[in-house]
């Protein structure tokens, strides 16, 4: 809970009004009991946001004004590496954030984000709903963070140039392309002999203007709202890893909540998350249209050489024994066979 003193003070105005009327109800539409901070690394017109906000205007309507949920998008309050330590220290009370770059700190929170391994929407709601996403979960709690049930969509990730098209396996040698701060991200590129950068979000713009990198992979959703076509000439629709957004709470924060403030908070949260795994669906099917009308020029490669290769080069091989037997058994519960 963070009351300023100019706050404690209206808090207390109100409460003597609220006594000397009888209408204790007055005193927390003055001041909410709780106010916690929720940051994320997406535009404001993202689905997300749109359905945080809604989220939050729910929240506040059905606790009475006791909670109130202050979100901070386009990484306001930091990069993704630094909002995590802000959410881990108590700075931040929720984060949403990628499996992928939470697994510096959580390691096996990646899996879900294992390249080529996911054919479709069905298979990622199947393990993430079920057997794959309680694994994750469990062991992110391990870590002083509670995670939602429901993890929110980020999409299939697609490929962007501003030199060549991505049809083979091979277009990929030497080719110097932007991933987020993860292992898994630089180990898939690495196997491809590509050239990766770990850059955070908030600098992805900027770096491929600038020509530090020739590339970057995103869903489409975020390649739009970020105008990275604006930056990029080719869209390879790659589908080469699915990745979405835990939505996590400093578990401090989140136990200080009393247990009727929890239910309502935790169930607004994971409709609107249902319900932005809707909205991404039906944007990113209209987004390659509109993408190509602005000049983006797109080309679907077949995934299954990119699949070997990494086969070949002994990447499923080395992460399975970086999970353990347990882990890539539920995941290969929905995969089929990667090794």
């Amino acid at each position: 809970m963070h009351l300023s003193r100019r706050r404690l003070l209206a808090f207390g105005s109100s409460a003597v009004v609220g006594s000397l009327i009888g209408a204790p109800r007055i005193v927390r539409a003055q001041a909410a009991e709780f106010t916690y901070k929720y940051a994320n690394n997406l535009p404001d017109t993202h689905p997300m946001n749109v359905r945080a906000r809604e989220m939050a205007a729910a929240i506040k309507a059905e606790t009475n004004g006791r909670f109130d949920l202050q979100i901070f998008p386009s990484s306001q309050l930091g990069s993704d590496t630094d909002t995590l330590s802000q959410l881990r220290a108590g700075g931040v009370e929720f984060f949403t954030l990628s499996p992928l770059i939470l697994s510096i700190l959580v390691p096996a929170a990646s899996i879900s984000g294992m390249g080529f391994a996911f054919p479709d929407y069905d298979a990622v709601w199947k393990a993430m709903d079920g057997d794959l996403g309680a694994h994750v979960r469990q062991q992110i709690a391990k870590s002083g963070l509670f995670a939602m049930e429901k993890i929110w969509d980020n999409g299939f990730r697609q490929t962007t140039s501003s030199s060549r098209q991505i049809n083979t396996p091979d277009d990929l040698r030497g080719f110097k392309i932007r991933v987020p701060p993860s292992p898994l991200w630089t180990s898939m590129y690495k196997a491809f002999e590509a050239a990766p950068t770990s850059i955070n979000f908030n600098e992805v713009y900027s770096s491929l203007q600038t020509k530090i990198v020739d590339g970057q992979e995103n869903p489409l959703a975020i390649i739009a709202t970020a105008k990275l076509n604006e930056v990029q000439k080719y869209c390879s629709l790659t589908n080469h890893m699915w990745d979405g957004f835990w939505f996590l709470a400093n578990r401090r924060a989140w136990e200080r909540l009393p247990k009727d403030v929890q239910t309502v908070v935790a169930k607004h949260i994971n409709e609107a998350g249902q319900k932005e795994r809707e909205d991404v669906a039906q944007l990113n099917a209209k987004l390659q249209q509109e993408l190509t009308a602005k000049g983006l020029v797109f080309n679907s490669p077949d995934q299954a050489p990119f699949r070997d290769k990494l086969r070949k080069a002994g990447f499923y091989a080395e992460w399975k024994g970086r999970y353990g037997q347990e882990a890539w058994t539920i995941l290969e519960k929905t995969t089929g066979k990667l090794v």
